[in-house]
């Protein structure tokens, strides 16, 4: 990952936290700040489909986490101080979880909708939609996964031996 041509490139970068069954991305996230590139961590509403990606101050930053009753670390609601990557400037590129993935850049996700609504409102910010990875395991890519109107592709899926 941390050797690909779009990483490389973007100084702007949205991440999801691990759960303990997804590629661990705890190294990913430390190169980031390695690297002096700007991280940026999902924010899930509840009872909603909306999600916000904030800005974290560095690795260590994600101890000081709230633990949702989703078992994510995520800052609270109240957290009101950090940046929100829409209201600055956008995102160079995402890196999305997921169930399941087909080779043609569909995505299942946990069926709530947030990081396909989140891409909406990215084309809507001047600096456009980012580029997508997802990072998957080999097990996770299918022939097809199901897809609605709503659904936004991946731009590309990395996984072991891809």
């Amino acid at each position: 990952v941390i050797d690909h041509p779009k990483y490389q490139e973007s100084k702007r970068i949205a991440i999801f936290l691990s759960m303990p069954d997804e590629v661990q991305t705890e190294e990913i996230i430390k190169d980031i700040f390695k690297q002096g590139k700007e991280c940026f961590i999902p924010r899930y509403k509840p009872q909603s489909n909306h999600m916000d990606m904030l800005k974290l101050s560095s690795a260590e930053d994600i101890s000081s986490l709230a633990l949702t009753s989703w078992n994510i670390l995520q800052p609270s609601d109240d957290d009101n101080a950090r940046e929100e990557a829409l209201a600055g400037g956008g995102l160079d590129l995402i890196f999305m979880p997921g169930l399941g993935f087909d080779k043609k850049g569909n995505r299942l996700g946990r069926g709530k909708g947030y990081y396909d609504t989140y891409l909406e409102r990215c084309m809507k910010h001047p600096r456009g939609k980012p580029y997508t990875i997802a990072l998957a395991f080999r097990e996770q890519i299918c022939e097809s996964v199901p897809v609605t109107e709503n659904d936004v592709p991946i731009d590309e899926i990395l996984y072991e031996d891809c």
